[in-house]
């Protein structure tokens, strides 16, 4: 970002508006038509091209939820790896969020990047989205509260956002080409609430478009939906970018109001836009208007000379390590407590820890949203450091997995590319046994044209002795040698996957079986033969050396844990979902967790009446034995100091600080809205409003644990509740003997039917919604008031007829909750 024409702070926002609106224009008009097309479509897999006769350089994308990857897959370059979207949501603090945006902004500056591919703001419609470890929330107005919050945060800093995926990618089944069936209502009322909240209140400079089709149009060309409503009836005045290879075609795309067709160098738009303008098939004025909005951003993050940066001063400092630990605790939810936490005192006198999942954390979810973070402190790690020596015991227990999974601890790996002369043309570290390289993404010296083979190779430290499995993920020919011995070399073929890449990855497979020794290192390698892409739009490589640990008997393992647990004061147990369960590119098949888990639960707590269960997943799974346990702690996917927060949780140094942000259902055949699969294409929301907490209560379903749920460390009363049409006033007191923090839930409930005053109609609503949320802290004995703004949207539907926002007049039930299950005071309000 440059600083160059740098206009005084104390000039008016208006002012310098208009002086870079006047530089935006000043630019476009020295532009030539085949100039203004390469300008829309990406140069190559994360940047446009930059036009030094305008003073433009090059914009840079980077996926960003959770962390800033940068352009390239690899750990030479670490990052900040935060806690899960799902775990950013459960904390109910849009300025919480708003600081880990600043931090990612942060990041983001450090890297060269200029626009976060981020926040995912689709809803929790079912709880088998593959991807909903990524998203926030199943409520649209928590979502569009906590994305407000995080796009002002990264924009803060200076960087833009683009909140995605604009709409109705609420699963990943065939989502390249499912057509999302929804009626007006539901859409603009759920589906694009969140994106049009935070339009209103964060102002983000940029949407990305979905794959998908929203009844029977896809997204890139939903003239109506981005140019009639996100457009003229929002006033979004930023980019609108494609997800990655989603444009499709160069006239729907542009006059659809696509600004920017990515990945490059071969995209819909370039030549083959220039060549429609000139043909007629496309108006230059709708060229113009794309530019316009792609140099409107360039002259936000400061790219575009003469124009001032929105942000001209970064933000303070952030220490990243610190935030990433803050975030997770108070993400985490308790959702059962009965006296076992926190473990002060004599109860954390010896602590027995089981479960794969606490040694090998997963800390983030699968996919675009990966980085690569400088460290990872694992449950296991966290708690040996907080607990005196001898206090705690570690066994396996159980592994969430038996499948191999790229080589990742023991392993210490690096790529190196070769010529067909075997002559290396440059070398990479790898963060993992995982290669993932797209466009550009190679190491320094390597290219796509002279590239032959890839070779993975390093050394390896077993853990434990006894038999390693190695194996191959991946689309063509390997090579695979553990200790100087090649042990298997072969073609994998095209398996039957949906996702294209699911596909392109290739299935997990087993090539040899190695014996060795327990610390003992050795050499492994795996080649693979580069095939010729050049016939391809887009070029990349996807493979991976696997690994797997000596599998030992399951009962024996569990065994072990119970005799450790039975000695124990306190039985730590940490289950977990995999990347085979919760990943971008395919959904979930059920909620039960994976492996032998449940059976450890169960083995655990039946000799020690003090067992705490970690729940590792970003998105609901079944808990049978969560009534057989003293205590039950969600901890999402919880960041690279997930292991600290843990430990600063469990012995009582931090209050876990979260509320559930989505139902969690107490088995998968009591959750009322489940269907993910298209039916010949279509999938269709049937459901209409009711998803979520509305779903059941408008079924009678009592789930395991309501939307909203959470226990903290201490007790509050809701002493007083006074309303009216636009505020709602709470006072609380901490009953409790130690400091803490509330949110307090607003909802609404009408309790007679509706009327709009020109006519009285019924009007099918949920039995109740959340109107507005606040947090509140206090110390032991405090009383606390809070004032919470109501919005006028609370009280509005979507009429269809009309095609407008109608008010609903009526009597309301006004209710300041602990959770949706859990009213503490309510009061009347009649609305006009």
């Amino acid at each position: 970002m440059t600083d160059a024409d740098q206009v005084p702070d104390q000039v008016p926002d208006q002012v310098r508006d208009q002086i870079r609106n006047d530089a935006v224009e000043a630019a476009l008009g020295k532009l030539d038509l085949d100039t203004k097309a390469r300008l829309l479509a990406g140069q190559d897999m994360w940047s446009l091209p930059a036009v030094p006769a305008i003073g433009l350089e090059s914009l840079v994308f980077s996926d960003g939820p959770i962390g800033v990857r940068g352009v390239r897959w690899t750990a030479d370059d670490p990052s900040i790896a935060l806690p899960s979207p799902t775990a950013l949501a459960a904390a109910w603090d849009p300025e919480l969020a708003r600081r880990a945006g600043r931090l990612l902004a942060q990041e983001a500056r450090r890297k060269g990047v200029h626009v976060l591919l981020a926040p995912t703001v689709n809803l929790h419609r079912s709880p088998l989205g593959g991807r909903h470890f990524e998203c926030y929330s199943e409520d649209p107005y928590l979502t569009g509260a906590v994305g407000s919050g995080y796009v002002n945060g990264v924009q803060d800093g200076g960087v833009g956002t683009t909140v995605k995926h604009f709409v109705g990618n609420d699963a990943e089944t065939d989502r390249f080409t499912v057509d999302s069936v929804i009626a007006p209502r539901p859409l603009r009322e759920l589906y694009l609430a969140p994106f049009e909240a935070i339009v209103a209140n964060a102002h983000p400079w940029g949407i990305m478009t979905a794959y998908n089709q929203v009844n029977g149009t896809t997204m890139t060309e939903h003239q109506h939906l981005v140019n009639e409503v996100l457009r003229a009836e929002w006033g979004f005045d930023g980019c609108n970018v494609s997800d990655w290879m989603a444009a499709r075609s160069t006239a729907g795309d542009i006059l659809g109001g696509m600004d920017v067709a990515m990945p490059g160098p071969t995209t819909v738009y370039g030549p083959a836009l220039a060549e429609a303008v000139r043909a007629g098939g496309v108006p230059g004025s709708a060229v113009d208007e794309a530019v316009r909005n792609v140099l409107r951003l360039a002259a936000r993050v400061g790219v575009l000379e003469g124009a001032p940066a929105a942000v001209e001063s970064a933000p303070a400092p952030i220490d990243g390590q610190a935030l990433a630990r803050e975030l997770a605790a108070r993400g985490f939810v308790l959702v059962r407590n009965e006296g076992a936490l926190p473990l002060d005192g004599a109860a954390a006198r010896t602590v027995a820890l089981s479960g794969a999942a606490a040694r090998d954390a997963r800390v983030l979810g699968g996919g675009s949203a990966t980085v690569f973070p400088e460290r990872i402190v694992s449950p296991l790690d966290g708690l040996t450091a907080a607990l005196p020596e001898g206090a705690l015991t570690y066994s396996v227990g159980a592994d969430p997995s038996d499948e191999l999974t790229p080589a990742g601890q023991g392993f210490e790996l690096h790529a190196v590319c070769r010529d067909a002369s075997g002559t290396v043309l440059g070398e990479g570290a790898l963060p993992s046994g995982q290669v993932q390289w797209i466009g550009d993404d190679l190491p320094a010296g390597a290219t796509y044209e002279t590239m032959a083979s890839i070779e993975v190779r390093g050394t390896f430290v077993p853990r434990e002795s006894g038999e390693h499995a190695f194996g191959t993920r991946g689309l063509g020919a390997f090579a695979l040698a553990v200790g100087g011995e090649r042990l298997w070399s072969g073609v994998q073929e095209m398996g039957n996957e949906a996702d294209p890449f699911e596909a392109f990855f290739g299935a997990p497979s087993e090539r040899a079986r190695v014996t060795l020794a327990e610390g003992e290192p050795v050499e492994v390698s795996l080649t693979f033969q580069v095939p010729d892409m050049s016939a391809l739009p887009l070029r990349a490589i996807m493979f991976s050396l696997l690994h797997l640990g000596p599998r030992r008997d399951a009962d024996e393992l569990i065994a072990e844990a119970v005799a450790a647990a039975r000695e124990a004061d306190t039985a730590v147990v940490v289950v977990a979902t995999t990347e085979r369960v919760e990943s971008e590119g395919f959904d979930r098949q059920d909620l039960t967790l994976p492996g032998r888990q449940d059976d450890l639960v169960r083995a655990v707590a039946a000799v020690n009446p003090n067992t705490v269960v970690v729940v590792n997943a970003g998105s609901p799974v079944e808990l049978p034995w969560r009534e057989e346990v003293a205590a039950v702690l969600l901890t999402w996917f919880p960041g690279q100091e997930g292991g600290a927060a843990l430990a600063d949780v469990l012995l009582g140094d931090a209050e876990p600080g979260g509320r559930l942000p989505t139902t969690w259902p107490a088995r998968f055949a009591d959750a009322p809205v489940t269907e993910v699969v298209p039916t010949e294409g279509r999938l269709e929301y049937r459901e209409g409003l009711f998803i979520g907490y509305r779903a059941y209560e408008r079924h009678a379903v009592t789930p395991a644990y309501p939307f909203g749920h959470g226990l903290g460390y201490t007790d509050w009363t809701y002493d007083s509740l006074e309303v009216t049409a636009d505020t709602v006033r709470v006072r609380l007191t901490n009953t409790g003997a130690r400091p803490g923090r509330e949110v307090v839930q607003v909802y609404l409930a009408p309790v007679a039917p509706a009327s709009d005053g020109a006519r009285s109609t019924t009007v099918e609503r949920p039995a109740s919604w959340l109107a507005a949320f606040a947090g509140v802290a206090a110390g032991p004995g405090e009383s606390v008031e809070t004032e919470i703004p109501l919005p006028a949207r609370a009280f509005e539907i979507w009429d269809e007829q009309a095609r407008g926002w109608r008010r609903i007049g009526g009597t309301y039930e006004v209710r300041a909750s602990h959770s949706h299950g859990d009213t503490r005071l309510t009061a009347t309000l009649d609305l006009a």
